[in-house]
């Protein structure tokens, strides 16, 4: 039995895009065909790329297929781009005229399965190297049997039924229909056309016309027929539908309703109120009962109009069933089907696949086959989640420590629920907000999240959304407070109302877009589309973002990404602007409005004047300053001054600076540290201990400057990756929770916890009068207050130096570190320090407690060398050797096999005095009695140990 296919090429040839011209033999290719291709590429030019016209080497074929109509993603790519040994190579004709053969798709494309249909070939031609190319090229394959050619009007081939995608119309217009039959080897000698089962036209060959006016038929579905028959009297049809819209009704949006989904008390109904002025017609279409995305004038929507930028069109849709998940999407205009701006769930057909069921269960399947593109999801009475802390107060801003996060960074899982199962971790350390970077659905899985696609649902890929809401929930229930980064600047092209008023020609947001500019005024920073910020649409939009994570999830802030781009002056942003500044205070004004106190941080870096203007409205500001603490920390005296981590150092007079040493964006401190270390004399910062305690030192200098602070995430246990690692900044990097048990990281985490609790728990660390200095090798800060007064002594340098101190106030002063005191007379009196030895003095004597032990933990100094016995021991593969130290010293400890052979040096460098700690992987040793040796000065000992395998 031969098949139909409903198509819309050209007879003659395919243009594609208006660019590459695309022939085949023969000119109707089936899956089975032999098929010769030619490309002529004279008029090629890709939008956005370098053209291919008139290359003169190699072109290669970047190929795959569409498949059952699929047209969401290619699938079976021969090979990857730009690996000439996989990928095939054209036959030159001539100058810009390209030719391959195709013997059997279905063998070409390795496509086995009988339910799998090749419905299209897909192409890219590119330059050996890859740097020049064409645009994307589609070529339809047919089925075998009578092949229908619509030149009028574009009838659609990717849906099953007709009436998923049928032709609109509407009273007083009228649809010119001209169709040709044809085959590959045979003539057609009638063809005839019938309109709802009557007969309307017929030709006595292959090609027919008809005008279908649209006066002349009901209000709704009109079939169109089209049989055709063949000199061998075999008889072939295709049949689409044209839909004729009812008269749009100019209501007003009931009251109580807004834009968005709207649930009443009745689960059996919803309302949807879409905004989408200078558009003709809306439908909604969807699994609505036996509409099952099919086209129906039920659901055509009414308008509220009020002036050309703005319309509502909204519909109340009735009979559902409560608590069912519905996907639906916006037809708009006949031709563009986009998700609702507002939905709180979206599916998608390509990122969905990847999402383990662990992670989100249940998760509904996409209608493949029955539309296209990301679909939105409704649900009445959906399962609310309980609350256990219904009462938050946030901690004081000045108090902050934010524990900056990456989901899928943080967790090898990728799951809020794992995260959650953590929080004695963050309670423990002792900070008191997280932020999360971006967890809006963004486009694909695996990213940090600011390309984003939605605003009003939680990414799938992290989880639920009551999965979320039980994180913030564990988080408030601990004291912590939950700050989302939200990417308001830009979004991308799949965004929803981007493509509602899209450029096609130029790939951008049109000129009548309500929310995005055409273009970023950013001369120098430009993401995806830009919002424009001064439009009221805009301003309605963000508040109504706001608003939503502020109430549903009752987040307590937002860091807003690129804030600097919140506005339409030309330039990079950086000068002082008088219109961003009103938007900016406009918007945190609103977000005062739902929730007082709610965070607002940005992430700015403008004119310090501008800064100062916004800071003293209330928000706050990050204030970089990693280049300055890696700088210190390798102890390299170019740039080391990181005294504008003081809010005061810079002229702020409120204390809404969020300084830190690292973020996202910032290579890690301690990656610098092992790789770009300076050195001394037997002092070098690349060896691990010395790296991990230059970040010790950096942290005492850090932490307890009065105002807020943020920490990248594993930064408190020494996270050594680069930023760049596994192919640049937002790559996925390892997860690294084994550094937990690591005894030298954990000292550390140890120094972070305790640092972080001398913040929360004493007011004169929030204290307005302090200095800092931060300018000469030994860097102290100073903190005056009514309850004691604080001093904190470094040596960044890689030489011992001694330091005339300036305490506050004569008298006993306690170090915390190793529960020491200092009487301090008359004269300030001078203090030796060891390159990279801290001192944190107060005027009142702080136990120093593990807050993962709760044990006390003074650092004390020893009176005499120390080597203990390794543990374990035995051992399998590794062991740990813990020794002391009287006094800073030149260490080295080796290892020595029965027969006194070195199998290995642990340590060889000059070292604090102190307790510390070495690891030793015997992994590549044979079972065995070993020596371990500790020499320092004329100390030296030495202790067995047994590797037993």
């Amino acid at each position: 039995m031969r098949l139909y296919l409903f198509i819309f090429a050209l007879l003659l040839y395919v243009n594609v895009s208006a660019q590459t011209v695309v022939t085949t033999s023969p000119l109707y290719p089936t899956e089975t065909d032999q098929i010769t291709i030619t490309f002529d590429i004279t008029n090629a030019n890709p939008s956005g790329k370098t053209s291919l016209k008139n290359y003169t080497g190699t072109v290669y074929a970047h190929t795959g297929i569409y498949i059952n109509n699929d047209n969401s993603s290619w699938a079976n790519v021969i090979g990857t781009w730009g690996n000439n040994t996989t990928q095939p190579s054209l036959t030159k004709l001539s100058t810009n005229h390209f030719q391959i053969v195709i013997n059997n798709a279905r063998t070409y494309y390795g496509v086995t399965s009988t339910s799998q249909k090749i419905t299209t070939l897909n192409f890219v031609l590119r330059s050996s190297d890859g740097t020049q190319q064409t645009e994307d090229i589609h070529i339809a394959l047919y089925s075998a049997g009578i092949a229908f050619v619509f030149t009028s009007p574009t009838v659609s081939v990717g849906f099953t039924d007709p009436m998923r995608s049928p032709v609109f119309t509407s009273a007083g217009s009228t649809v010119p229909i001209s169709v040709t039959a044809a085959e590959n080897s045979s003539t057609i000698k009638s063809t005839a056309l019938y309109v709802n089962g009557v007969q309307k036209a017929t030709a006595a060959s292959g090609s027919l016309s008809y005008s279908f006016v649209a006066n002349n038929y009901p209000t709704g579905k009109n079939t169109v027929k089209i049989v055709a028959v063949d000199v061998a009297n075999y008889k072939d049809s295709t049949q689409f539908v044209i839909m004729k819209n009812p008269t749009v009704k100019n209501l007003a949006l009931p009251a109580g309703n807004q834009i968005g989904i709207n649930y009443g008390t009745d689960p059996t109904k919803v309302t949807l109120a879409f905004f989408a002025p200078q558009k003709s017609y809306v439908y909604v279409i969807g699994d609505f009962g036996t509409t099952d995305w099919k086209v129906d004038t039920t659901l055509f929507m009414n308008c509220q109009s009020v002036s050309a930028d703005s319309a509502i069109w909204w519909i109340t849709i009735p009979n559902l069933t409560s608590g069912q998940e519905y996907s639906y999407q916006f037809l708009v205009d006949g031709n563009l089907r986009i998700y609702d701006p507002y939905t709180e769930k979206i599916l998608d057909p390509t990122d969905d696949q990847y999402i383990p069921a662990t992670v989100y269960p249940n998760l509904k399947a996409y209608p493949t086959g029955k539309t296209s593109g990301v679909v939105g999801i409704l649900q009445t009475n959906s399962t609310a989640y309980s609350w256990k802390t219904t009462t938050f107060t946030r901690p004081a801003k000045e108090k902050l420590v934010i524990y900056e996060l990456l989901v899928r960074d943080f967790v090898s899982t990728h799951w809020y629920k794992t995260i959650t199962d953590t929080i004695s971790y963050f309670k423990k350390l002792g900070v008191t907000a997280i932020e999360l970077m971006p967890v809006m659905e963004f486009e694909g899985n695996d990213s940090w999240g600011y390309n984003p696609r939605t605003y009003f649902a939680p990414d799938k890929y992290y989880g639920t959304k009551n999965d979320l809401k039980a994180f913030i929930d564990a988080c408030h229930q601990n004291g912590i407070a939950v700050i989302l980064d939200i990417v308001l600047n830009h979004a991308y092209n799949s965004n929803s109302m981007a493509q509602l008023y899209w450029d096609s020609v130029n790939n951008r947001p049109a000129a009548n877009n309500p929310w995005f500019n055409t273009a970023s005024p950013n001369t120098t920073y430009s993401w995806g589309n830009d919002f424009n910020h001064a439009s009221k649409h805009t301003k309605y939009f963000v508040d109504r973002v706001t608003s939503f994570w502020l109430t549903e999830y009752k987040v307590d802030g937002f860091r807003f990404d690129f804030s600097k781009g919140f506005t339409n002056t030309p330039g990079d942003g950086s000068a002082y602007d008088a219109s961003r500044i009103a938007i900016l205070e406009r918007m945190a004004t609103k977000i005062w409005g739902v929730s007082t106190g709610a965070y607002v941080i940005l992430e700015h870096f403008t004119a310090n004047s501008e800064e100062i203007e916004l800071a003293n409205y209330g928000m706050m500001l990050w204030g970089n300053l990693n280049y300055n603490y890696c700088q210190a920390s390798m102890g390299f005296n170019t740039g080391w001054n990181f005294g504008d981590i003081s809010y005061k150092n810079i002229s702020w007079s409120v204390p809404n600076l969020v300084g830190y040493m690292e973020s996202h964006d910032e290579e890690r401190v301690m990656y610098k540290n092992l790789n770009y270390g300076n050195a001394g004399t037997n002092y070098y910062i690349t060896n691990l201990q010395t790296a991990l305690s230059r970040v010790q030192l950096a942290a005492n200098l850090f932490i307890l400057v009065p105002g807020p602070k943020m920490i990248w995430q594993f930064g408190e246990l020494g996270y050594d990756y680069s930023i760049t690692y596994n192919g640049g900044n937002t790559a996925d990097k390892p997860v690294r929770w084994d550094y937990y048990t690591d005894p030298d990281r954990r000292k550390l985490l140890n120094t972070f916890a305790a640092l972080i609790k001398l913040k929360n728990n004493y007011p004169a660390f929030s204290s307005t009068d302090f200095t800092i200095d931060a300018y000469l090798a030994v860097k102290s800060l100073y903190i005056n207050h009514a309850t004691m007064n604080v001093a904190v002594f470094g040596n960044f340098d890689v030489s011992a130096q001694n330091y005339q101190t300036a305490f506050q106030s004569t008298g006993k002063w306690y170090e915390f570190f190793s529960g020491d005191s200092l009487t301090v007379s008359g004269t300030n009196p001078i203090i030796a320090l060891q390159p990279g030895e801290y001192r944190l003095y107060t005027t009142q004597r702080i136990k120093k407690v593990d807050s993962y032990t709760g044990v006390e933990n003074v650092e004390t100094i020893p009176t005499s060398y120390t080597l203990s016995q390794n543990y374990p021991n035995p051992f399998n593969p590794s062991t740990t050797i813990n020794f002391s130290l009287p006094k800073s010293d030149m260490v080295t400890i080796k290892v020595y096999n029965i027969l006194g052979q070195e199998v290995a040096t642990l340590v060889n460098t000059e070292m604090s005095a102190g307790s510390h700690s070495v690891k030793f992987d015997a992994g590549r040793l044979t079972s065995g009695i070993y020596i371990y040796q500790l020499r320092s000065g004329s100390f030296v000992m030495n202790k067995k140990m047994m590797l037993l395998k």
